[in-house]
């Protein structure tokens, strides 16, 4: 066996190695710190044909999403071609976004069906939803998104005061309790979403953005809104917005989607979770619903109260010295989108109630047999000090004590004004 040895050796090698990395034979460089794998693909599914104001939300969306998937670790698609649902090459995506469409066809219809019963995920937004014939495609507005037949729309295109009602989940975790939309033109629904229990309302429109609308023929004065929702059966969220302020006559933007930096945070922790790249889990509230807590005011320190001790229809909830009882201890139940009834140890059929269910600031509150009243259900919402206070559902007003410590004065709702009166420290009981 002959040796190759010195200058002539080493020459054949790197000629061997140059040859080596030209024909692609080389291993590669290692990856550069800090470089991570594309953990999600999106696909933008539009049509761009109806409404000059759903076409330029088009246009601003595949330019704004393209600019966060570089800068968040996804990529993004766009394409007109809705057939990407029924030849199967929606399969190549994580996620998929209806912008200013759905699908038509039963070709169509059937392939998104299938990709989200398999396990897709998916994102729509405004026109997405929008149909005066459910029965059409009773899976995907009844059952899917919940949302039935559109109603009703505010005009003309307004930002709104959001009410976040669920901030456990991943796309609003990061959110405050109310935020200022961007403009939008607003969709309201044949169904009520709050009575689907498949359905997570996870933002609506909050009273004080009343009258919601310039014109005054179709602008909401008063009711009940979601804006954001999720179906807890599919990887799925609904955005109600998705319509720019137009100038019609040149087809001017006059207003953007994407103004509002709190609900563009909603936009990309959703796109997260919906692509599987947010694996934290969301926080989790301290308030168990297993344990009994006693509720004592920041501004007294008397604690809420049944009077005495009853259980009956009409009994007053009232402050008095805290005094250990069961007449002092209840329990929080979840009803749905955030809200609970807040029971009585005594008889836990009995939730504290807004007595005549009153929208009238200082209206007392009682004692009262639970029958899923919205006067029977309060949101709690935690403070930066760790106590809470307490929104009813059914006007929006929180839980006031007396700013004195005197025995026996009868609670009230009054609207919410971030008053010691209105917060309360929770206690776990034995």
């Amino acid at each position: 066996m002959h040796t190759i040895r010195s200058g002539p050796a080493r020459a054949v090698l790197r000629l061997l190695v140059l040859l080596a990395t030209l024909l692609g034979l080389a291993a590669p460089p290692a990856a550069h710190a800090g470089t991570a794998a594309t953990p999600f693909k999106v696909l933008a599914l539009y049509s761009g044909t109806w409404d000059a104001a759903h076409i330029d939300f088009v246009k601003e969306a595949n330019d704004w999403f393209p600019k966060q998937a570089a800068a968040n670790g996804f990529t993004y698609t766009a394409s007109n071609n809705w057939d990407l649902l029924s030849n199967g090459g929606v399969g190549a995506y994580q996620v998929v976004l209806f912008l200013d469409d759905l699908p038509q066809t039963a070709a169509q219809r059937t392939g998104f069906e299938q990709y989200m019963r398999g396990g897709g995920a998916w994102m729509g937004f405004h026109v997405s939803a929008f149909t005066t014939n459910a029965a059409d495609w009773p899976w995907y507005h009844n059952q899917f998104l919940g949302s039935g037949n559109f109603k009703s729309n505010t005009w003309g295109p307004t930002t709104s005061v959001l009410k976040v009602e669920d901030r456990t989940h991943a796309s609003t975790k990061n959110l405050p309790a109310t935020f200022t939309s961007s403009v939008s033109e607003w969709y309201s629904w044949s169904n009520d979403l709050r009575q689907n229990p498949d359905i997570k309302i996870l933002a609506s429109v909050d009273p004080s953005s009343f009258p919601l609308g310039t014109d005054p023929n179709q602008s909401w004065y008063s009711g009940y809104y979601p804006i954001l929702w999720t179906n807890t059966k599919y990887k799925m969220l609904y955005a109600n917005f998705g319509h720019n302020a137009m100038n019609y006559s040149t087809n001017t933007r006059l207003s953007s989607t994407f103004a509002s930096e709190t609900q563009n945070r909603f936009l990309l922790d959703g796109l997260k979770w919906l692509g599987g790249a947010d694996t934290t889990p969301p926080p989790v509230d301290s308030i168990s619903e297993t344990s009994w807590y006693s509720l004592t005011n920041a501004a007294n320190g008397t604690c809420v109260d049944a009077r005495s001790a009853a259980t009956a229809n009409g009994t007053a909830i009232q402050q008095y010295a805290c005094n250990g009882t069961q007449a002092q201890q209840f329990q929080f139940r979840s009803t749905d989108s955030g809200y609970m009834r807040i029971t009585i140890r005594g008889n836990p059929q009995q939730v504290i109630d807004v007595t005549d269910v009153s929208t009238a600031d200082n209206a007392p509150l009682q004692l009262w047999s639970y029958s899923s009243g919205q006067n029977q259900q309060w949101q709690p919402v935690k403070e930066a000090t760790g106590r809470y206070h307490f929104v009813a559902r059914h006007s929006g007003k929180c839980l006031s004590a007396a700013s004195a410590s005197t025995n026996s004065v009868q609670l009230t709702q009054r609207g919410c004004d971030a008053s010691s009166e209105q917060s309360f420290t929770l206690t776990a009981q034995p």
